[in-house]
């Protein structure tokens, strides 16, 4: 067995302690007599995909069914209806269910123009967010507030959990490594609420005319930050469960690599393999699946490396990485396939060049410890939940 799966199994003996919840969470969607009268007689823009769920009901229908005035749909990565993989273009439609006109924020613009708000009164966020700061959701929640902001719109967001809030880890962005799948000097794993993180960027100024942002945060009833929570309805394609959603924060980073992380077969981010470099004994071959990974990473290749569905890996596991990183230096192969990338996603370029130079987890940890305490003293004032 080498190094990385013998790490993999002792993960699986781990138990990771989270204060279980004493009754189910209300989603702010589900809070209606909160944000009814808000929204009477007023014309609405909503940026919303498949988890925007009002009970059995799309927020959309539910609306509508209300009375509502939806003027148009803007839709982020995945698409509206969640069913286009990752980085993958999205284009204006119109929803075939509706008739309502589809923009996409994630094409030639992902921030709303002028001409998308022009005739909206109120702009609703409600996205399931999964707690990375390289989920782009947060991204397009920022924008959606510029862009608000810049024309004196008010934006309400309907707030919802974030399944691994129990976690605050990670560098924290420098910010030359900006990007859309980083915008914000926050950790990797940072521990809030999209609600939390909206109240965050206006109060912190990191939008244009944030001094005329006008945000409003639906509270979520009976939500506990460490509490273990299951996402009723998949976030995006690829993580289609809970295990997948919990390894995501570990596993992500391996998309700078020259592993795959299973997109492509039925569990994506559930698995670590390679053809050349055999981390275990578990095999799998990545095929061309058109809703989800239509060219996923070593297609059609066998693979063989370490299953983890059902690790008990939780948080920011950093020494995946590190013995993956070991074990293909031993081959005398490269690990970093798109350097740029990684340090887009990481943040900094820290992480990697202390993989490189062989650091241990301590050690690296010990890099970003100072600002995480300066970022844990700074989320107190836009806390909405107990940690």
């Amino acid at each position: 067995m080498t190094k990385l799966w013998l790490l993999a199994a002792r993960c699986l003996m781990v138990m990771v302690i989270l204060t279980a919840p004493s009754q189910a969470v209300i989603v702010g969607a589900e809070q209606s007599a909160e944000y009814q009268a808000l929204l009477t007689g007023k014309r609405l823009a909503l940026i919303v995909n498949q988890s925007s769920r009002v009970g059995d009901q799309h927020l959309v229908d539910y609306l509508l069914s209300e009375g509502h005035e939806i003027v148009r749909v803007l839709a982020p990565e995945h698409g509206f209806r969640g069913n286009v993989g990752a980085g993958e273009r999205i284009d204006d439609s119109v929803d075939s269910r509706t008739g309502i006109p589809i923009m996409s924020l994630y094409g030639a613009h992902k921030k709303p123009t002028p001409a998308m708000l022009a005739d909206i009164d109120y702009v609703i966020v409600d996205l399931q967010d999964v707690g990375t700061r390289f989920y782009t959701y947060l991204s397009t929640l920022h924008y959606a507030i510029e862009a608000a902001a810049e024309q004196r719109i008010p934006l309400l967001v309907l707030d919802r959990p974030n399944p691994n809030g129990g976690f605050i880890d990670g560098p924290v962005l420098e910010p030359e490594f900006r990007s859309f799948v980083g915008m914000h000097e926050i950790p990797l794993l940072h521990g809030m609420t999209l609600g939390e993180l909206a109240l965050m960027i206006v109060g912190e100024g990191w939008v244009n005319a944030a001094e005329h942002a006008d945000v409003q945060v639906i509270n979520m009833r009976d939500y506990q930050r460490q509490q273990r929570y299951s996402l009723p309805i998949p976030p995006s394609p690829n993580l289609p469960n809970a295990q997948a959603v919990q390894l995501y924060p570990s596993l992500c980073l391996f998309e700078a690599t020259a592993m795959s992380i299973g997109r492509g077969t039925e569990f994506p981010f559930q698995v670590l393999g390679h053809h050349q470099v055999h981390l275990g004994d578990f095999s799998f071959t990545p095929r061309s699946l058109p809703t989800s990974a239509p060219t996923p990473k070593l297609q059609d290749q066998l693979l063989h490396g370490i299953d983890l569905r059902n690790s008990a890996i939780a948080g920011f596991d950093l020494s995946l990485l590190i013995s993956a990183h070991a074990a293909f230096k031993a081959a005398n192969l490269n690990f970093f396939t798109s350097p740029d990338f990684m340090d887009k996603l990481s943040g900094t370029n820290k992480l990697r060049l202390a993989i490189e130079a062989g650091l241990s987890v301590e050690q690296i940890r010990a890099q970003w410890q100072p600002q995480l305490d300066e970022f844990k003293h700074l989320r107190q004032r836009y806390l909405l939940y107990p940690d």
